[in-house]
């Protein structure tokens, strides 16, 4: 794990999160180094979107501290994009350049070139022409990744990355974090891959409350994720590792309907 543990990306304290209808997630206490792949296992509606707003500043914690040392952008799932939209795989990218221009800007030569540059990082260069919804989902979570990196944020939130990704494009994507935490980006990845997981620097485990937070070694023992998932918990069979049943896709954390819009 890269980055100096002594200047921490995300520092909470005693922090609870939620919104006018109450708390959501509580007992937030952990610190992330900077350069840490992190994986944030929970059920559906147990905290792990509700985080990532409060991490990007769209919600204040309503009680203790929720500190974000890095600028912060959210990679969202590929599944939820519009594939219809007539626009390429550089176009996707450059719009990440957006929120660092003035409104009535364009993006010129300069934001292409360095949409081009993060195509090449997620090594998708040659596809920059290429139609966005025509591309495979390996290669438009990729894309997306791309447009992350224009925007210069260093804290990358994943949510649910490889969700309907085969066997080959999980490997290209997991490489791929790999190597963005080797030049020092924090990404913190939303996942039900326990398996997975357990291959990353840091688990953070939420289930309306920090359950476990720390090494995998550590941090993903069977009582932990049993009071994480409950009854969601499998065994394998023939194998040590426990599975977790597929997660359905309904609402997020009990936010308000209108959040999820």
């Amino acid at each position: 794990m890269s980055g100096n543990a002594d200047s921490p990306v995300v520092i909470t304290r005693h922090a609870a999160l939620g919104y006018e209808g109450g708390v959501v997630l509580g007992n937030l206490e952990f610190e992330i180094p900077a350069g840490a792949r992190v994986g944030v296992l929970g059920p559906n509606g147990g905290g792990k979107t509700t985080l990532f707003r409060a991490l990007q500043g769209e919600i204040e914690p309503l009680a203790g501290k929720l500190e974000v040392n890095a600028s912060c952008a959210t990679v969202q799932q590929t599944d939820r994009s519009r594939l219809d939209y007539p626009v390429s795989a550089l176009d996707v990218a450059t719009m990440g350049t957006l929120a660092g221009l003035p409104w009535w800007k364009r993006p010129g030569r300069a934001e292409k070139r360095k949409a081009r540059e993060a195509l090449a990082m997620v090594g998708l260069e040659e596809h920059a022409r290429d139609h966005f919804g025509s591309l495979s989902g390996g290669q438009r979570q990729r894309v997306l990744i791309a447009r992350t990196l224009t925007s210069g944020a260093n804290l990358l939130l994943m949510d649910e990355p490889f969700t309907g990704l085969d066997a080959p494009s999980e490997a290209l994507l997991e490489s791929l974090i790999d190597r963005l935490a080797g030049d020092g980006k924090t990404i913190m990845i939303a996942t039900h891959e326990v398996e997975q997981a357990s291959r990353w620097d840091l688990v953070l485990c939420l289930n309306k409350t920090q359950i476990s937070f720390g090494r995998p070694a550590e941090a993903l023992s069977r009582p932990v994720l049993e009071a994480t998932y409950g009854g969601h918990i499998v065994e394998i069979p023939g194998q040590p590792e426990l599975g977790v049943l597929p997660a359905h896709h309904h609402h997020h954390d009990g936010e308000p309907e209108e959040a999820n819009r």
